[in-house]
């Protein structure tokens, strides 16, 4: 049974088509990935669905009568719940004044009732083994945290159709399970589930069937048990898996980057580790054994209990000074790269041209006058393949991987010899996964070197010359790129904490 039928559904923005003629049936008991690169129409097909943006042509009908969302209060009414890939808690308030804003439970003389809607807030949290305060500021929050409160956001609400918009994508594998748990449980009960993913094991690990949609029309719609990830990656971009990764580093130079017995804790063994020029080098390991505290350490947001550091043979003082460490690391020529690009990375408000001359403004002197840096943006956007209007089109309108872009382009427009980066393609499409490998290997073939971690094992493995595997905040196991699987380095880990 259909509980949705979108048919012939056609948007566009000023004379730009994002949704073109496309149609999607959504049936009972079922879990339904939608897939594509960014740009390909996903969100906005969905926020249609959701009463964000009105259809230009098309209908939609619920549970078989015609409907029309005229904003996104109307579509939950109608049983129809999202959490977006876009956060949209406000950090402000608290976890339960987020999950209740607009609908808040009333008493009988006005006032809210905070009572029972923080007792409503934790059953619903603990519902997803959420052990959270109702009363925290969404501020406090961790990026997965509040990926989760967004998630019980929209399960809490009594719908028969959940639109998860990559609801994963700051998740580690065990909070991956749980969600999976609670999909199955709202599959069981009936419920059609959208699911938007870039991760192939996730969608052949929970969907039932998958939508393609490329350039805003309707590839194909598939039973997953039909499909493999090869098959499906094609019907994507037209290329197969193994064409993601270019070519490895043929040859490294000196060392650009050298830990000497860094101690992330007290009781943790020394951390000796180098990264030499034109190499990609990556931090692999089980989710939260102390990969992130590595790169953080060195820019001065996170303390370490010892050890010396040196870029390109200039010493770097231990511990790095927290409000000065980013522009510390500056001038030795090294980039960061944050997993929280929005948060920590990007200004979404202003142009892709500042944001990528942010940096060049950097080199200069606190006296010298402010350069246009054009010539170096337009070069910075070419090489890229940054697909937008123009340089001075606002960040926030971007797609992920177009944002991902930019902000590796603030620092590959720059004189940087050592890039630091933070899960390199989070949330990210295949396509633009295939362009951002490509120009980190074209960055460490032109001399750079690369120190990475990511939560997706296979992309470190493909993409990296060498691997550091981190397990209780050391380091444990190094290994080649190229005769690395996900076996020998879960190996490595699990035998690092037999021991």
């Amino acid at each position: 049974m259909a509980l949705v039928e979108m048919s012939d559904i056609l948007k566009s923005f000023g004379g730009t088509i994002a949704v073109d003629r496309v149609s999607l049936k959504l049936e009972a008991g079922s879990v339904h990935a939608l897939m594509g690169e960014n740009g390909a129409g996903k969100s906005t097909l969905m926020k249609i669905l959701a009463g964000v943006y009105r259809q230009d042509l098309g209908e939609i009908r619920k549970d078989g009568a015609k409907v029309f969302f005229y904003n996104p209060r109307e579509a939950l009414a109608s049983g129809i719940s999202t959490v977006f890939q876009e956060m949209s808690l406000l950090p402000n308030l608290t976890i339960a004044e987020n999950m209740f804003l607009g609908r808040e439970p009333i008493k009988r003389f006005g006032s809210i009732d905070y009572g029972k809607m923080n007792k409503a807030t934790a059953d619903a949290l603990r519902a997803l083994s959420l052990d959270l305060d109702p009363e925290t500021l969404v501020s406090n929050l961790s990026i997965a945290q509040r990926q989760f409160v967004e998630i019980a956001h929209g399960i809490e609400a009594d719908a028969s159709v959940f639109i998860l918009d990559e609801p994963t994508a700051a998740l580690n594998a065990a909070d991956v399970e749980v969600l999976n748990k609670h999909i199955r449980r709202l599959k069981e009960q009936g419920k059609a589930i959208v699911y938007i993913s870039h991760r192939m094991e996730e969608i052949f690990a929970i969907c039932d069937t998958v939508t393609v949609l490329k350039d805003g029309r309707l590839v194909g719609t598939r039973q997953i048990s039909e499909m493999t990830p090869k098959s499906l990656i094609a019907m994507m971009v037209g290329r197969e898996l193994q064409d993601l990764f270019p070519p490895r580093g043929t040859q490294s130079g000196t060392p650009v980057l050298e830990l000497d017995q860094l101690r992330l804790t007290p009781t943790s063994r020394p951390i000796d580790l180098t990264v030499r020029k034109g190499e990609i080098v990556g931090l692999a390991g089980l989710e939260g054994q102390g990969q992130q505290q590595i790169l953080r350490a060195l820019i001065g947001q996170y303390r370490p209990h010892g050890g010396r550091a040196s870029v390109n043979g200039t010493d770097l003082p231990l511990p790095v000074p927290q409000q000065s460490g980013v522009r510390k690391l500056q001038a030795l020529k090294v980039g960061f790269v944050p997993e929280d690009r929005k948060g920590e990375g990007l200004f979404l408000g202003l142009s892709i041209a500042h944001n990528i001359a942010i940096r060049l403004h950097a080199n200069g002197s606190e006296l010298s006058g402010a350069k246009s840096h054009r010539d170096e943006i337009a070069y910075a956007v070419s090489s890229m393949s940054i697909k937008a209007a123009g340089m001075g089109t606002g960040v926030g309108k971007l797609s992920g991987g177009n944002q991902q872009k930019v902000l590796l382009g603030r620092y590959l427009a720059a004189d940087t010899d050592l890039l630091l980066i933070e899960e390199p393609t989070r949330g990210v499409d295949v396509g633009a996964k295939s362009e951002i490998y490509g120009l980190l290997r074209k960055f460490a073939d032109n001399g750079g070197a690369v120190l990475v971690l990511s939560r997706e094992t296979l992309e470190l493995i493909g993409l990296c010359d060498r691997l550091y595997v981190v397990h209780g905040f050391t380091i444990v196991a190094e290994m080649r790129g190229e005769t690395a699987t996900e076996h020998d380095i879960l190996d490595a880990a699990l035998s690092a904490s037999a021991a």
